[in-house]
């Protein structure tokens, strides 16, 4: 399963996949530190100590209207670099005004980066590596040059990444407003998440997923991860919302290489609603597709507009 995930992610990038490089202190240290914005608008700059990652800031960036921000997760095998090409929601970020970062995992000992998400995926050393703590820190660091809005830092994942975005949610449900899961899922087991407050979820899944399937299963005898309608499921129970999902009549179009009846948004969406403090939790479900889909022109705008819609209150 692990040879799976690689390959998968590997053949959909078209490139060879970077190992990164492990880490013992996790925890990043960012440049700058003061309370006054040194943000620039167009300029990147760097923060995560030994795991550097570069934040690029809008061009439309104003230091005087605090600005959201995007992380965005790899997925097993993959990179932070790769996933921007794969996503590629530079440029609808870049219209939004939202500040972004593609963050790397460690290295494990098959040389394949990951992320330490949850019990189900995807430490499979056992090595105890707290990327939840290293990613937090680097929140900490961009918002250390001032001007990020709290209200709005979000993540989106796949595969490992969006396991790996459950587990921020779970974690630091104070910071994070909303996540966007593609192909993973939550904990396999409820009482290793507590999350503290509503975190606004959308969990993405192909039906006729092969790696992580859309059912649920497991890794490599890892704990079995629930499938994805167990999963925000459990959100929506979490986030204190009403007992059923609702169909929508809207689809979105996620995988440019499926359509529906000749109709381009191939995925249906179910939500639960009435959720404490505004919150949503959402179930984008692609007829058949894949693990790692074709993303669609429609995609980017379709998820930062969700993600911006759901702020913290």
């Amino acid at each position: 399963m692990k040879r799976r995930l690689v390959a998968v992610v590997c053949a959909v990038l078209m490139t060879g996949c970077s190992t990164g490089s492990p880490s013992d202190a996790p925890s990043p240290s960012g440049s700058g530190g003061s309370s006054s914005s040194t943000l620039a608008a167009g300029q990147d700059f760097v923060v995560g100590g030994d795991r550097p990652v570069t934040v690029h800031v809008p061009r439309s960036f104003d230091p005087g209207r605090p600005a959201p921000l995007l992380i965005v997760l790899h997925g097993y095998g993959s990179s932070g670099r790769e996933h921007e090409a794969y996503f590629r929601l530079r440029d609808a970020a870049e219209r939004r005004g939202m500040i972004t970062a593609y963050p790397d995992g460690t290295t494990d000992s098959t040389g394949s980066q990951y992320w330490n998400a949850t019990d189900a995926c995807c430490g499979f050393d056992q090595s105890g590596v707290d990327d939840s703590g290293y990613l937090l820190g680097v929140v900490a660091a961009i918002k250390a040059h001032g001007a990020v809005d709290p209200q709005r830092i979000f993540l989106i994942g796949h595969s490992n990444g969006g396991f790996m975005t459950y587990r921020m949610a779970c974690d630091h449900a104070e910071v994070v407003a909303a996540i966007i899961s593609l192909a993973a899922a939550t904990f396999a087991h409820d009482a290793d998440c507590h999350p503290s407050e509503e975190v606004s979820v959308v969990e993405i899944h192909a039906t006729a997923d092969k790696v992580i399937a859309f059912s649920g299963g497991s890794i490599s005898g890892a704990a079995a991860y629930p499938g994805a309608l167990e999963t925000v499921k459990t959100w929506a129970r979490y986030d204190g919302c009403g007992p059923a999902g609702s169909k929508s009549p809207k689809r979105v179009d996620v995988d440019a290489d499926l359509s529906v009846a000749g109709d381009r948004s191939e995925a249906t969406i179910e939500t639960w609603s009435g959720c404490g403090h505004g919150a949503v939790v959402e179930l984008w479900t692609m007829p058949g597709g894949v693990h790692a889909p074709t993303i669609s022109t429609a995609f980017p705008d379709a998820a930062l507009d969700f993600l911006l819609a759901h702020p913290k209150p």
